[in-house]
């Protein structure tokens, strides 16, 4: 069957395949179960089948027995759960007070391991979770006798901590603190969630208890840094992954061109459904990643037209599974799926992470997911344990598909992202120093929690009247919780939140920073697939009035920018090139926006804007070119086109190196800055503050410009298009651009 399996998508069968390659598997590496277990765990693992371990699970147990920090990253289906459950259920069953947090980024995956908790600990060990959808009653009972306490990082934030009085009794006994899925905490998010773990800490000493951490991560370049910057301890790396994985068929796909003028692409939701609808047939125990729940919903859609022609009944056999479902719809598609009743599933990220949904026989991926790392975490889905599989990924027409379709040995053979987060970043780290006063005041000593700036943020919260300092101590100057003013997934606290008009129903949150360009009047805002038109912005009030969109538009704002260079932390050279890394002070303008069809290139119209300027300090990486690379008086007129090129063109692959989005970074290139006095480049972290993004680009500069360059020169079009040189997110509509010009610059910088 596995041969089948195989056979099913080659270029013979579809012309839409550019590359193909087979991935050799591995047996696993199986070491008796410990001897020192305790018994009633023993058995336990027994009933489910498990009478060995794989080697890195018997490493975790020995470093957490040794009450070392760890941090294990091994593939999907690697058993990293059991790395962690363990050393934790046997410190549970044989101290009766002993209290553990598991710590999960999604409400999905922690009622998944809760289940698999429970088998583990029987009755002596009560087990609950402590999220938004627990009910009043229940919060209350896991308070007085939960003993693991699976929850997520906002409820530590906004409800454990500030209130620790009430958990007294289990911070007192608190022994464990579990993160799993550790590589999403980065960025914005990652650098709260790390002074929030802090925080944690802080609070756990002041009970007595010193937990011992234990992280599971995808694979990530950074493993133990990145589990020091979230935890501030020393942490040991476990990452020999002795799980067997079966061979895996990945195969690249690219769409036909729809446009040849424009180098666009026929629809990726149409090549997915055509290709499931395909697997589906053959009976190809499928899952299908999508980037929104709406591109979810016209996948899975497409695909049950397509089968209704050709085999009525499996279309009943596929299902979407997005957020937005209830609980209980998401656990009986999980059910069915398991089960084998569902034979196929067009899902959002919301299945990526480990929730058990059975053996799979293909994953595909529709469009670059963010991450190599959740690329490889979402084929990883598929031909767990022994088992065979296909990885598909559908390229569209997003510069960084492009490069890798192209070039599909930089994805295969590259090292996975750095996670970059900045706990210290002073728009984070003053928010939550103002939530640790509260929770108890501050001293000296407690710079081992907070780090060695503890005085200087300190200072800066005096200054700015948060803080108030008196015998030898920092009190929170305030009345209620600061937590609450403090959003995880923001940089400057102060967000807008938006509200649908005619029903008042909350959409969610923008940024300050971002909010002028995606919320300004008259724009199509995206919210989790779902198109929204902004009627009014509030800015005194922070409120954006929205209703459903259906039209057949997208807006772009056009920004003015400007940037100046506040400090140099650090500086090299690269060939002819100057690089720099430090602080600038980023000025914006949004001034007007353009309404532009969807799926073309067609103008409709432009609006003038009348918005003040925001001004944000962030860390940014710039280089300079000298007049040399410049070799006719026409080169130096067509400057301006070809910098820009080059600035969109790093901008679109800084992902590759800092596990970001594009979106989280911005850009200016500029023929004479003022400072410099040179044609200069900038590419900085799009967050107040800076979290490490721009950081990563200045320490792989050279791979960095090197994929530049071969995304530029190899593209197919003649003078620019959205997989080279285009930008959706460019500020002055991508204009001017030139790409012939790109590519000798870019070649001369190589040296």
């Amino acid at each position: 069957m596995k041969q089948d399996l195989f056979s099913l998508i080659t270029p013979e069968r579809f012309s839409q395949v550019e590359a193909h390659t087979v991935l050799p598997g591995r047996p696993g590496r199986p070491v008796p179960l410990p001897r020192d277990l305790h018994l009633q765990l023993t058995e336990a693992l027994a009933m489910q089948g498990i009478r060995q371990v794989w080697t890195h699970q018997a490493e975790c147990w020995e470093a957490a027995r040794q009450r070392e920090h760890v941090i294990v990253t091994t593939g999907t289906a690697s058993g990293k759960s059991l790395c962690f459950n363990l050393p934790v259920v046997d410190g549970l069953l044989r101290n009766p007070r002993a209290r553990a947090i598991y710590l999960y980024p999604t409400k999905a995956l922690a009622q998944d391991q809760l289940r698999r908790l429970r088998l583990l600990c029987g009755r002596k060990v009560e087990v609950a979770t402590y999220d938004g959808d627990t009910p009043s009653e229940a919060r209350l009972v896991a308070r007085q006798k939960a003993r693991a306490l699976l929850t997520n990082p906002e409820m530590i934030h906004l409800s454990l901590l500030p209130h620790h009085e009430l958990w007294d009794d289990f911070f007192f006994n608190l022994e464990y603190v579990v993160i799993d899925e550790a590589h999403t905490y980065r960025g914005v998010f990652g650098s709260n969630v790390a002074n929030v773990l802090r925080r944690l800490r802080r609070v756990a000493s002041f009970y007595g208890s010193e937990p011992q951490f234990i992280l599971a991560s995808a694979t990530i370049r950074n493993a133990c840094e990145h589990a020091t910057q979230l935890t501030g301890l020393d942490v040991t790396h476990v990452c020999g992954d002795g799980a067997p994985s079966g061979r895996r068929k990945v195969v690249f796909w690219e769409p036909p061109l729809a446009h040849d003028e424009l180098n666009l692409r026929r629809s990726q939701n149409s090549e997915a459904a055509e290709l499931l609808s395909h697997l589906v047939t053959n009976s190809v125990r499928s899952i299908c990643f999508t980037k929104s729940r709406r591109n979810a919903e016209l996948v899975y859609q497409m695909t049950v037209d397509r089968l209704k022609e050709t085999n009525a009944g499996l279309a009943a056999r596929v299902s979407p599974y997005r957020a937005g479902y209830t609980p209980e719809q998401r656990r009986k598609i999980e059910q069915l799926l398991f089960s084998g009743q569902v034979l196929a599933v067009v899902s959002t990220s919301a299945l990526e992470l480990g929730i058990d949904i059975g053996a799979l026989d293909a994953s595909i991926t529709v469009g670059y997911p963010g991450t190599v790392a959740s690329l490889w975490q979402q084929w990883g889905r598929a031909g767990r344990a022994k088992g065979e599989s296909l990885a598909v990924f559908i390229a569209g027409n997003d510069a960084l598909e492009q490069f890798f379709v192209k070039h599909p040995e930089a994805l295969l053979e590259r090292e996975v992202e750095a996670a970059a987060i900045d706990f210290a970043n002073p728009f984070i780290h003053l928010h939550h120093l103002a939530a640790a006063a509260y929770e108890g005041p501050l001293t000296a000593e407690d710079h081992r929690f907070f780090g060695d700036g503890l005085p200087i943020a300190l200072d800066a919260g005096v200054n700015d009247g948060t803080l108030r300092h008196a015998k030898r101590a920092w009190f929170f100057r305030g009345s209620g919780s600061p937590a609450m003013a403090v959003s995880l997934r923001s940089a400057s606290g102060a967000s807008f939140t938006i509200v649908e008009e005619e029903t008042g129903n909350i959409v969610g949150t923008e940024g300050s920073e971002t909010a002028f360009s995606a919320l300004h009047p008259g724009a199509v805002y995206l919210h989790m697939g779902d198109s929204y038109l902004v009627d009014r912005l509030d800015i005194e009030s922070r409120i954006a009035l929205v209703r459903p969109f259906w039209g057949t538009y997208q807006t772009l704002p056009r920004r003015d920018t400007d940037t100046r260079i506040l400090r140099e932390g650090l500086s090299d050279t690269h060939g002819p090139l100057s690089l720099h890394l430090g602080d600038i002070v980023v000025t914006t303008r949004v001034v007007a926006f353009q309404k532009k069809a969807l799926g073309g290139d067609r103008v409709l119209g432009t609006e003038e804007l009348d918005l003040p300027s925001q001004e944000f300090v962030t860390e940014a990486m710039w280089f300079t070119i000298p007049p040399e690379l410049l070799s006719t008086e026409s080169d130096l007129l067509r400057l301006p086109g070809a910098i820009h090129a080059i600035e969109h063109a790093l901008i679109a692959l800084l992902p590759l190196f800092a596990m970001c989005d594009r979106w989280d970074i911005g850009g200016l290139s500029t023929p004479l800055h003022p400072q410099t006095e040179q044609p200069t480049i900038f590419v900085y972290d799009g967050h107040p503050g800076g979290v490490g993004i721009s950081r990563q680009g200045f320490g792989r500069f050279s791979e960095w410009l090197r994929d530049a360059h071969a995304l530029v020169r190899d593209c197919a079009c003649e003078s620019g298009c959205p997989s080279c040189i285009q930008s959706p997110k460019c500020g002055n509509w991508n204009e001017p651009l030139d790409r012939e010009l790109a590519v000798r610059l870019l070649a001369a910088m190589l040296f």
